[in-house]
């Protein structure tokens, strides 16, 4: 039986939206966080969007002081 769900179509790396941030970081880190979806998945995305913000996050965080 076929179920149906939401979609994602896989995409190449898209250029960060923040300033400061370099693909090459944003890659690195989407790595980090999605290691076991890459066995079975390319990233889509929302996967780098979501890498992307959670780096951005991380690096406030380090300049703040707050320990992540």
């Amino acid at each position: 039986m076929k179920t149906k769900g939401t979609v994602s179509k896989i995409v190449e790396q898209p250029e960060p939206f923040t300033p400061g941030v370099a693909r090459s970081m944003v890659r690195e880190h989407a790595y980090r966080l999605y290691r076991d979806k890459l066995l079975h998945h390319p990233l889509t995305l929302d996967d780098w969007v979501l890498a992307e913000k959670d780096l951005v996050a991380a690096i406030e965080a380090e300049e703040a002081g707050v320990e992540v």
